[in-house]
């Protein structure tokens, strides 16, 4: 009692000089709050590096960081692909993106795009299997006929000649490169597009070397990009993504097809990220505001009590971003949620204070009186309950987890500071602003007094059956706690709707394109080549790929089989031929019409026919069109048509031609641009591990990198920073909670002296995280980097309620009141509305981790309210029961 009545003391004596001097007081306020604004402003950043969050010098971060060091180039980048309908369309979208990009030595570091080069151009034929290089030979041999005359006649009447003689002639194989049936399919559908206004191109990369070109990939570009960042801002790569969506925008070409770039890859991904989590925490913070204003509304009755918690609010978080600069000078992502917490359980002082001020009001005329009275009633447990709360929150401190741990250094100080500001800066508002009160407590009102006296003859009368249904519900929530799942993989917290996890996603369905894959560092080439072979063998790896992958294999037997193409195609191939302009493409048309109407009759095959009859619709729309057209939007259109039809060929033969000037290769004349990203300047070699099995699922991954490790221990990349993160954020989380509940405790029992009190206190805590935690499995909300955050916050609302409920217990017992219409209980009851209101709208975020977060807190505060206003009076009237006298009436409470 002598430290209650010291903290009274001392209390009393800070209030008397502030409410003594307003004036003087209210001065002294507005210039500190002026200085903390000012030194705010200049020491207090925002980085939204994520890499060093969690445990910085663990051996897996120290793996990642000596692998960043050594291969740099294509890490924390952005992931460019870049997709059309056609390989050739993508081929030269990609590269003129990449030059445009390259270019802009404002936003970017760096531009690589992957076998864009000279090297790869020539010798890109060695790098296929031996069985696809024959396979293409055979293919070339069966199209030697058509190449040649269409090179000869490089325009439409040119074309429809060779589709005429493949139709009549004996010998279909010599006239058409593929499958006749197979090529008028392909004719059709792209000529439906052209005639209904639709930009189409018709592949000769697929065309002639269809049995190649069988990859999901094949229409697929990629350009690795390194931006520069600005990590001030929320989005540092934000002005970067931008640079490269105007660029992607110049690409497009009027007549042609429309070109995808998604933008993906770490940097992508985040960028989407923090764009979701800002767009969504802004809208929900809105809707949380209006809502915290109405719930204060209804718990005061007053505008002015309303006002003066918010202004208070908005003052204490002020200086607790001045504590914020001070101490750790960068807030991160989750660090930055403090200011979410301070809302939670900042604002509940201020609403205890201003609901027992406004029932003093009742009982004291003069309002310095009621202030005074407010300030020595209810400054000892809050107190406490700052102590406490702040306490369980410094238990992260120790934790691993950067992140968290600078959370838990500032909510928990920020407690202090919104307890002080309210015991300080509110009584002054109070002494300048009239509070107009109702005549009647809101206990005498008849509705909540009937609503206060059956839930205390609720708790009162039926102890027994909500103990009993208590312990059921535990024992459930135990055997339903083993079964909470964990989710760490940051890829399932992002909104599934944004443009980067949509194509990071896609990249995964691929094993050739997953950014899923391990790295493995060898000192020099002998041990490169001897771990290759071994991890190469593992079940749970598809293949691996280094700098010695880059130097093909058979090349001797290749290089003949070029040697046989270029013979096929002439002894010295020529360039092919640009398409030659044709004004009169309509006799070629008709005499076509006439060869399939000629050789309709004889087909029996279905399939055949359709693709025929379907072929001669499209020729005749075609020469609906030419006839329907002026001059100038006639040649317009044909041209058109022969782009559709030609346009990529001419393209596709050169880049032919050019890589049979193949010739045999060493380590030596890999370019050295592709060289620096396979061996470091330090010797080091890079060993691509590619998984077999889908990493999505948890148990593949961590299968994939227990095999690998068992070989390479010092394996990186991002499976295993996603795992090992996960089991760093885990075990951070369960040492904080054990050494907060311990040290909770601790403290509880030293002040109050009361085993008893300290075991109810902590009982509605406990029971609301299991019950959370069994909700969790209920809902399949799974664990992860978001929601985790909650169990903080719980824990200290928990202790906050407990201590309030427990002293208002044994004032209600030795009092004979109902604590159910008592101004703490009220307190409790809009408190914990208000931070539901504060983070119930979270829940609806488009950004699956913050969704998650605020369902589990919303849950979490139910279960925490039931047990506190359930669970803990019903326990306590058993432990007290011979101290417990009948309920009081609503005429009998003062």
């Amino acid at each position: 009692m002598s430290s209650i009545t010291t903290v009274q003391h001392i209390i009393s004596s800070v209030g008397n000089r502030i409410l003594g001097n307003p004036f003087k007081s209210f001065l002294i306020i507005c210039l500190l709050v002026a200085g903390v604004i000012q030194y705010t402003a200049g020491h207090l950043s925002i980085n939204t590096d994520t890499a060093e969050l969690i445990a910085p010098d663990a051996p897996f971060q120290q793996n990642r960081r000596k692998f960043e060091q050594n291969f740099s180039k294509d890490l924390h980048t952005l992931l460019l692909v870049v997709e059309s309908d056609t390989p050739e369309l993508t081929k030269s979208a990609t590269k003129r993106l990449g030059r445009l990009l390259a270019a802009d030595k404002t936003n970017f570091d760096s531009v690589y795009v992957p076998n864009d080069n000279e090297y790869f151009h020539r010798n890109g034929l060695l790098y296929l299997e031996q069985d696809d290089l024959q396979t293409l030979s055979n293919s070339l041999s069966q199209a030697q006929p058509f190449i040649g005359r269409i090179s000869k006649e490089p325009d439409l009447t040119g074309f429809f000649s060779i589709l005429e003689d493949a139709l009549t002639s004996a010998n279909k194989d010599q006239s058409v490169p593929i499958d006749l049936t197979s090529l008028i399919d392909k004719i059709n559908a792209a000529l439906h597009k052209r005639i209904n206004g639709e930009n189409s191109l018709l592949s000769w990369e697929n065309l002639i070397a269809e049995q190649k070109i069988t990859k999901a990939s094949a229409n697929k570009g990629f350009i690795n990009v390194l931006p520069k960042f600005d990590y001030s801002s929320i989005r540092p790569a934000e002005i970067a993504i931008e640079a490269i969506r105007k660029a992607a925008a110049t690409i497009q070409e009027p007549n042609l097809p429309a070109v995808k770039v998604w933008v993906t890859g770490e940097v992508g991904l985040e960028d989407d990220e923090l764009l979701g989590m800002s767009t969504g925490t802004f809208n929900a913070s809105i809707f949380s505001v209006v809502l915290v204003f109405v719930i204060l509304l209804k718990a005061y009755h007053s505008l002015a009590l309303t006002l003066a918690t918010l202004f208070t609010l908005a003052l204490g978080m002020v200086f607790c971003g001045g504590f914020a600069a001070f101490s750790v000078k960068e807030l991160n992502l989750i660090s930055v949620a403090f200011a979410v917490s301070n809302i939670g359980l900042g604002v509940e002082y201020a609403i205890h204070f201003c609901l027992r001020y406004r029932d003093n009001l009742l009982h004291h005329v003069d309002r310095v009186r009621a202030i005074r009275s407010t300030l020595l009633s209810t400054s000892p447990s809050l107190l406490l309950c700052a102590g406490t709360t702040a306490i369980g929150l410094y238990a992260f401190i120790p934790t691993d987890y950067k992140g968290v741990s600078e959370l838990g250094l500032l909510a928990g100080t920020s407690l202090f500071i919104c307890l002080l500001v309210t015991l300080t800066v509110l009584p002054l508002l109070l002494k300048f602003v009239p509070v107009s009160v109702p005549k009647e407590a809101d206990s005498t009102h008849p509705t909540l007094a009937t609503l206060g006296e059956k839930s205390a003859h609720l708790t009162l009368h039926f102890a027994k059956p909500i103990a009993i249904g208590t312990a059921v519900l535990t024992l459930l929530s135990v055997i339903l706690v083993f079964k909470v799942k964990t989710d760490f993989n940051p890829l399932n917290l992002r909104d599934p709707q944004t443009e980067s996890v949509i194509a990071f996603k896609s990249l995964m369905k691929d094993k050739d394109t997953s950014p899923m894959t391990l790295t493995v560092l060898a000192q020099d080439a002998g041990k490169a080549k001897a771990l290759q072979q071994q991890l190469a063998k593992i079940d749970t790896v598809d293949k691996t790929i280094s700098l010695f992958d880059f130097v093909p294999d058979n090349q001797e037997d290749k290089l003949a089989i070029i040697d046989e193409i270029a013979l096929m195609l002439g002894a010295q191939p020529q360039r092919f031929p640009e398409l030659q302009p044709d004004l009169e493409p309509e006799p070629g048309i008709v005499k076509l019409i006439k060869a399939i109407d000629t050789v309709l009759p004889t087909k029996k095959d279905a399939k055949e026919i359709e693709s025929l009859t379907n072929l001669r619709k499209e020729l005749r729309d075609i020469l609906l069109e030419l006839d329907a057209r002026q001059e100038t939007s006639r040649r317009q259109f044909i041209e058109q048509v022969q782009i559709t039809l030609l346009g990529t060929l001419p393209k596709v033969m050169n880049e032919l031609y050019a890589s049979l000037n193949a010739s045999e290769v060493t380590l030596d004349d890999v370019p050295q641009d592709i060289k620096e990203r396979w061996l470091s300047k330090t010797g080091l070699y890079r060993i691509q591990i590619v998984p077999k099995y889908d990493l999505n699922d948890l148990g593949n991954m961590a299968k994939f990198i227990a095999d690998v490790q068992a070989i390479a221990p010092d394996t990186t990349d991002l499976p295993v920073m996603y795992w090992e993160s996960m089991k760093e954020v885990i075990n951070s989380f369960q040492q904080a909670i054990i050494i907060a509940l311990i040290t909770i405790a601790l403290l509880l029992m030293a002040i109050r002296r009361n085993l008893i009190d300290t075991l109810l206190v902590m009982t509605p805590l406990i029971l609301a995280g299991l019950f959370t935690m069994a909700s969790t499995v209920l809902t399949d909300t799974p664990i992860n980097f978001a929601n985790i955050i909650a169990l903080p916050l719980l824990l200290g609302l928990g202790v906050d309620n407990g201590i309030h409920m427990v002293e208002k217990l044994h004032h209600s017992l030795s009092e004979e009141q109902n604590i159910y219409q008592s101004s703490t209980a009220r307190a409790m009851f809009y408190g914990a509305l208000t931070t539901a209101s504060s983070f119930a709208g979270l829940a609806f975020s488009p950004h699956q981790g913050i969704a998650s977060m605020g369902l589990v807190i919303t849950i979490g505060i139910f279960w925490i309210m039931t047990c506190t206003f359930v669970v803990l009076p019903a326990l306590s009237s058993l432990v007290f029961k011979h101290r417990m006298h009948p309920v009081a009436k609503p005429s009998e409470i003062a």
